[in-house]
């Protein structure tokens, strides 16, 4: 389906009419933190029947870092001569000490600088070869390719003071969690476009197949995302479970083989742990022993935790669907974007800085 015919408003309108005639009740999780602000952005929830509910899924890789791995990086950013380069979604989460974040640490004199690719952090490695740049490799199958590209351009070019801290994270087993969780209540997904255009149409046809859950692949526009949400009532309501491809501008059946095959050469499969989900058994990515070199985690020799603490912060609760942001009782009383309890607050994907944003402009 083409997005421009569904950007128009009386395409739109239309659409909406059909919804507002179903009377059953549907809920839809978004599980792409970049459809979340989408969907705050455009006001689509405000147009949508009664009836459909949206919520939010674990896809915004800022929020789903658990406060552990927050304490190491600002660890990391507290030995000599070290550069940590990260994404600026990252900045501002605090730590397990709420007094604590990288934003913070660079007030005080630490050297961390915002990048936009792990490219540029080898550029500064290759102007600072008496420092250690640690990159923080934070996202799903979206950016892991990247990362895998800097670690093998570091090794070509034999950059030895770079190295990356992977927090990669896999979409599909945190879906499958989350689907065999207690009290599961979603009819829907709208996946995420932007994994898809690396994974391919084949990284969810679990969700069908296994599962019986409609899908759609979904892009970013608002049209899209209203048509995405269309076909999917139009399945739940006549119980015909697909997985349907509305970004097919951008996602092919088989996705990108050339950067799956980079996250293939340089990444294995880990256990990992989740901010307020808990561990999943393969579900992040590390680099493979043979680039043991270029790991931050044993490079300075890292532990990993594998409890999950949360403190006051319940972004666990939102990503998981369990509560809107406006339900939690510390939202925009206590945690604000200048005081944040956790990273739904402050990431530009996080379903409470969405909300924040724009509900309060309406």
């Amino acid at each position: 389906m083409l997005w421009e015919e569904f950007n128009k408003s009386d395409a739109v309108e239309n659409i909406i009419r059909i919804l507002k005639e179903y009377k059953k009740r549907i809920t839809i999780m978004e599980v792409c933190g970049t459809h979340t602000m989408a969907i705050a952005k455009f006001g689509i929830k405000s147009i949508l029947p009664k009836n459909i509910r949206l919520i939010s899924g674990p896809g915004c890789p800022v929020c789903v870092t658990p406060v552990e791995i927050i304490d190491e990086i600002i660890k990391l950013s507290k030995i000599k001569d070290v550069i940590i380069t990260t994404y600026g979604d990252m900045i501002k989460v605090p730590g397990s000490n709420s007094d604590e974040s990288l934003e913070r640490r660079k007030a005080e004199g630490a050297d961390i600088r915002v990048v936009y690719s792990p490219m540029d952090a080898l550029e500064i490695a290759k102007k600072n070869s008496d420092k250690e740049i640690v990159f923080i490799g934070i996202g799903f199958e979206t950016t892991a390719p990247n990362s895998a590209v800097a670690v093998e351009t570091a090794i070509n070019e034999e950059i030895k003071n770079f190295s990356l801290f992977s927090i990669h994270k896999r979409v599909e087993p945190v879906l499958r969690h989350i689907i065999n969780m207690d009290n599961f209540e979603v009819n829907g997904f709208l996946c995420p476009g932007n994994v898809a255009v690396i994974i391919g149409e084949e990284g969810f046809e679990f969700l069908v197949k296994e599962y019986k859950i409609p899908s759609v692949i979904c892009g970013f526009e608002a049209g899209d995302i209203i048509y995405s949400i269309y076909r999917l009532s139009e399945m739940i309501k006549n119980n015909t479970p697909f997985l349907e491809n509305e970004y097919i501008r951008a996602v092919k059946k088989k996705g990108n083989e050339k950067a799956k095959a980079a996250i293939d050469n340089y990444f294995e499969f880990c256990d990992d742990l989740w901010r307020g989900i808990g561990f999943i058994k393969n579900s992040g990515y590390k680099l493979k022993n043979e680039y043991s070199d270029f790991d931050a985690t044993k490079k300075f020799s890292i532990e990993l935790k594998t409890c999950d603490y949360t403190g006051l912060c319940r972004c666990g609760d939102v990503i998981k669907g369990k509560i809107e942001p406006f339900e939690c009782e510390f939202f925009s009383r206590i945690c604000t974007p200048e005081n944040p309890l956790g990273p739904c607050m402050v990431s530009s994907e996080g379903a409470c800085a969405s909300e924040y944003k724009y509900s309060r402009m309406r």
